[in-house]
C-alpha cells in the first residue's frame, strides 16, 4: 500500500461526524514489509507547505509507522512536493511501481478541527498557486475528465464501523477537499486508479489532537477501509451534485 501526506486547504461542506521536487527517498522509500503475496499498499505524505512547517500529516504517519498495520501488509510510504507537476509525474510512477492494493494520501488542513474522510476530488477549479507560484493554466487535473471522481471506498460506511472507545478523536465526512493540491493530487490519483485511493485530512498539531491521538485514529481508519475495499458495484463518477 503507497501512502502519501501533503498540505492543503479543506471546504467542509456537507460533513457527518463520528464521535468517540523531491519525493523523498524516492529510490529507497520506507517500507514496513512482511511475507504476503497480496497487493500492497502505498501512502503518500505531503511536504511542508505555507504555514505548516511541521506538516502533521506526516507526523501522524510517522505515528501509523510505530503502530503497524498488522503483519499481512506491505507498505511502501512517499512523500510529495506540493507541486502541481510533481504531482501529475509522481502519481503515475508510483503507480506504474507498485500497483498497489489501495493508494491513500494523508494531508493536513489549517482549517479542520476532525480527522477528515473526503469521498471524492474534483477536476476544475485550481487556481491557487503552489510551492513553486504555478497553477494549471486550465485550472484542471484531466482535460475532459468527469467533474468530480468518488472513491470506490464507502467514507461513510467507514465512519460509521469505527466503534474504538479508545479512540478518542472525531471522525468526519466530507466531500469537498479543497480545490488545492490535496483536492488535486486526490482526483488524479482516483482518476489513474479507477477509485482505489482515498486522502484523510487531519487537523495540524495541538489543534486540537496530538501525534499519537492521529496515528491511532489513521491505524483505525486504514484497518476498516481496507475491511470495506471490496465493495461490489462501486461506483466512481459522483453523483453528489456539486
Amino acid at each position: 500500500m503507497p501512502i502519501s501526506s501533503q498540505s492543503g486547504r479543506n471546504r467542509e461542506s456537507g460533513q457527518t461526524t463520528h464521535q468517540p521536487l523531491n519525493i523523498q527517498s524516492m529510490k529507497d522509500p520506507m517500507k514496513y514489509t512482511d511475507t504476503t503475496t497480496s497487493p500492497p499498499l502505498l501512502w503518500l505524505r505531503f511536504g511542508p507547505f505555507g504555514e505548516h512547517t511541521t506538516n502533521a500529516s506526516w507526523v501522524a504517519v510517522q505515528e501509523l509507522q510505530k503502530l503497524g498495520l498488522g503483519d499481512e501488509v506491505d507498505l511502501y510510504v512517499y512523500e510529495i512536493p506540493v507541486e502541481y507537476q510533481k504531482v501529475l509525474d509522481l502519481i503515475p510512477s508510483l503507480w506504474k511501481r507498485h500497483n498497489p492494493q489501495l493508494f491513500i494520501h494523508v494531508g493536513v488542513s489549517g482549517m479542520a478541527t476532525t480527522v477528515t474522510l473526503e469521498k471524492c476530488g474534483h477536476n476544475q477549479g485550481y487556481k491557487g498557486l503552489d510551492n513553486r507560484c504555478y497553477c494549471p493554466d486550465n485550472h484542471c487535473c484531466v482535460q475532459g475528465g468527469p467533474d468530480c471522481l468518488e472513491s470506490i471506498i464507502d467514507m461513510d460506511v467507514v465512519c460509521n464501523k469505527i466503534t474504538d472507545p479508545q479512540l478518542d478523536v472525531v471522525i468526519s465526512v466530507s466531500k469537498d477537499a479543497g480545490r488545492y493540491l490535496c483536492d488535486f493530487t486526490y482526483y488524479t490519483s482516483l482518476h489513474l486508479s479507477h477509485g482505489k485511493s482515498a486522502f484523510i485530512h487531519v487537523p495540524p498539531l495541538g489543534k486540537p489532537y496530538t501525534a499519537e491521538q492521529l496515528g491511532r485514529a489513521l491505524q483505525t481508519i486504514i484497518g476498516v477501509m481496507l475491511g470495506v475495499l471490496e465493495r461490489p458495484n462501486a461506483k466512481m463518477n459522483c453523483q453528489m451534485g456539486h
